[in-house]
């Protein structure tokens, strides 16, 4: 195991510390990119960043053992091929840092019955898988709460989605505080300053999700000719003038918002290169802008998937890096609950 760098043992001032995580679940969409991934690198800087692959959330729904354990080294790949410096950055898996575990179970005795259940993702999960109603499913924002805690994150990356998520673990916190003291860093949420939300190329009303069919997402690893295929068919509307207009033509605005968000032009200049021109060239301008941002990211994810050796080295000492960090919290909390120090 390598030594670990810590601001105790630098003298270095301590940053505010950042936890996010991503499931293995499939590959992350363009959308995914834009809203969060590219964003990123952009924080090691200014934060003490750890990103996680949240492997043990994703099997509150049943998955193929051996897809998981593809998607989960091709995901950890993607996080190296959009330039997360694991020099920089803590990368390692969830499942590899048991703490995250042992901390839940601790967390599950301080967290409601009444509180899970307004979670209204359990909800829509529940509702989506129907065969397969089972605890995980129920607790699991008792398990984010204990990714989050247990690196006395200061701050987390919330989409929509996950607000009440992050809300419920800050009143875990603060509960937990009120009773045993100020062992957990109460968290915030974190809004980056550059993102646009994307949605589905063939119902533009809703997000863009790898778990849709296939023609309403582009994949970070799709090939040029699916991307193609994919912005070719995407939604548009009758009317042939070119607008951001999300309201009456949400399907052009979608498209403009990516090109806007992967070019760094505004809005209004994209929209105004368009003028005089048709839908076609929209969607032609728009797939080379796509291809020639996820093509040097495609060609950085097969180096390191050639590179075996190399990943495995990197999230050994990210899971060794995690861990150290972990064990400092748990070991307080174990301490005040009342458990035997071994």
């Amino acid at each position: 195991m390598n030594q670990q760098i810590t601001p105790e043992s630098t003298g270095v001032e301590k940053k505010l510390r950042i936890l996010s995580g991503i499931q293995p679940s499939g590959t992350p969409t363009l959308g995914n990119y834009i809203g969060a991934m590219r964003n990123w690198k952009l924080l090691a800087d200014e934060y003490d960043c750890l990103y996680m692959i949240a492997d043990l959330h994703s099997i509150t729904v049943r998955q193929d053992p051996s897809k998981l354990r593809q998607q989960s080294i091709q995901l950890f790949a993607l996080l190296l091929a959009i330039g997360l410096d694991p020099e920089k950055n803590v990368l390692f898996f969830q499942s590899h840092v048991p703490q995250h575990t042992q901390l839940s179970w601790v967390l599950n005795c301080f967290t409601y019955m009444g509180e899970m259940s307004r979670m209204t993702q359990f909800k829509d999960k529940s509702a989506k898988h129907s065969d397969n109603i089972n605890c995980g499913l129920f607790t699991y924002p008792v398990l984010m709460a204990s990714d989050i805690l247990l690196y006395q994150a200061n701050l987390v990356p919330v989409g929509a989605d996950q607000t009440q998520h992050l809300e419920i673990c800050r009143d875990i916190a603060t509960r937990f505080n009120g009773i045993y003291g100020n062992v957990f860093t109460v968290p915030e949420g974190y809004y980056p300053k550059f993102g646009a939300r994307v949605m589905s190329l063939q119902d533009p009303a809703r997000k863009m999700s790898k778990s849709d069919p296939d023609d309403c997402f582009i994949s970070m690893l799709d090939s040029a000719d699916n991307i193609r295929r994919k912005i070719k068919r995407a939604v548009t509307d009758s009317d042939a003038e070119i607008r951001f207009d999300p309201e009456n033509k949400p399907g052009v605005s979608n498209l403009l918002a990516i090109q806007s968000a992967l070019t760094g032009d505004s809005l209004d200049s994209v929209v105004s290169s368009y003028e005089g021109k048709g839908y076609g060239v929209l969607k032609s301008t728009l797939t080379d802008v796509i291809i020639n941002t996820l093509s040097p990211i495609q060609n950085e994810f097969n180096r390191y998937m050639n590179d075996r050796a190399y990943l495995e080295n990197v999230w050994r000492n990210g899971a060794d890096h995690a861990s150290y960090l972990a064990n400092k919290t748990l070991s307080k909390v174990m301490k005040k609950v009342g458990f035997i120090a071994k």
